[in-house]
């Protein structure tokens, strides 16, 4: 484009994604565009997808059409994790302009100056997701309160459900070194409370030393990181992010409990309450290691805030099956999670096995883990002392 002009951004899914596009926006504005609502009728609309959560393909294609209401001449580009996993089917939505893939999203720049010279609609670059290897810091700013800073991206697990490996490839990680400094950034712009996000934060560490033609070592681990980050002077409250059951270590739980700066909180995917469907879905931990580590949280923290991640349609869930996974957060207050968060829809290869669970007995297992929710929560605001806990969000 011959003059830098307005752009407007769309952030569907997580914290990693908000951090990202936060950080796209200073791209921009670095380069002498204006950032300006939705709503206002921008020059260029950027919508960063997500590929985790039901209907990825509706929502892409809302979001494009109510940009293009808001300015029919406007240029869409389209990233993130769906760009990335369904390219060309995101270059067919009417109005899109340009799809990036994971790779590519970073130098959106180089790709905006030569959208006026495209021979069409909808030019894709995404290359092979194997050849993502690098690590690109993020760290949102102006949208909320708190900050997300990612700290980790990818994922080496190969969870049945996920399709997040094939959109962000292999675990890497920024350095303590690197994160400490965006904390510290942070705390300058004025922001008191930071949540550090990735896609796998407890494997922090991968990438931080690269030796040609090996996997790279860990230099740092996550119990490294969050010592560090305890010590960043301005920064009143951190918070970490989804992590693995494995990978919150009792290293990790009894240096929260009596850190400075650490909110009580810890946000554990648990997915299943039945070991066999665990297993099903190559997780890499079992029923009673979830409940051994709420347990240990509980006892150093009774006050601490633990969230949770459950899937009510993986194939092969029986009544049975559903009612044992049921009742392991519906256990006291006390021993597992105050807040539940529900996903609805197994992701490649699990969506290709048999048994797959129909959609209205998701709605009604939907229906059964809200009611859930909801007592629990505020059973936890009641019980536990002060109005507003540290750590509840």
């Amino acid at each position: 484009m011959a003059t830098p002009q307005s752009v407007a951004f769309y952030t569907l899914g997580c914290k990693l994604n908000y951090s990202e596009t936060s950080s796209i926006g200073r791209l921009f504005e670095d380069a002498g565009y204006r950032e300006v609502a939705f709503e206002e009728g921008a020059d260029i609309y950027v919508v960063n997808t997500c590929s985790v959560t039901d209907f990825a393909d509706r929502k892409c294609r809302k979001v494009v059409r109510q940009a293009l209401r808001h300015n029919p001449r406007a240029f869409v580009v389209v990233v993130g994790c769906y760009a990335q996993l369904k390219p060309e089917e995101i270059a067919g939505i009417p109005g899109v302009d340009l799809v990036l893939g994971a790779a590519e999203k970073f130098r959106i720049l180089d790709y905006i100056d030569n959208l006026s010279k495209a021979p069409g609609k909808g030019m894709v670059q995404a290359g092979e997701i194997r050849e993502v290897r690098d690590f690109v810091n993020a760290f949102s700013f102006g949208d909320r309160t708190r900050s997300f800073l990612k700290v980790q991206d990818g994922c080496d697990y190969k969870c049945t459900f996920c399709t997040i490996p094939l959109a962000r490839g292999r675990s890497r990680s920024d350095t303590v070194e690197n994160v400490v400094d965006n904390a510290r950034r942070i705390a300058d712009m004025g922001v008191k409370e930071i949540v550090l996000t990735g896609v796998n934060i407890g494997d922090f560490g991968n990438g931080t030393e690269v030796i040609e033609g090996t996997r790279p070592k860990k230099e740092a681990m996550f119990i490294d990181l969050i010592q560090a980050l305890d010590e960043v002077e301005g920064i009143s409250r951190f918070r970490i992010s989804s992590i693995e059951p494995n990978l919150c270590t009792d290293e990790i739980i009894s240096f929260v409990a009596q850190s400075k700066r650490f909110a009580p909180h810890f946000h554990m995917p648990l997915q299943s309450g039945s070991n066999k469907l665990l297993a099903l879905m190559r997780r890499r931990y079992l029923r009673q290691v979830y409940a051994e580590r709420v347990a240990q949280i509980k006892s150093l923290m009774p006050h601490g805030c633990i969230g949770v991640d459950t899937d009510r349609g993986i194939p092969r869930r029986n009544g049975g099956r559903f009612s044992r996974h049921l009742r392991l957060p519906a256990r006291p207050r006390r021993e597992l999670p105050p807040r539940v968060h529900l996903f609805g829809k197994a992701q490649y290869p699990a969506a290709e096995m048999d048994g797959v669970v129909p959609i209205e007995e998701r709605r009604r297992r939907n229906g059964m883990l809200t009611i859930l929710r909801r007592e629990k929560a505020p059973l936890f605001l009641r019980t536990t002392p002060g109005t507003n806990p540290p750590g509840f969000i």
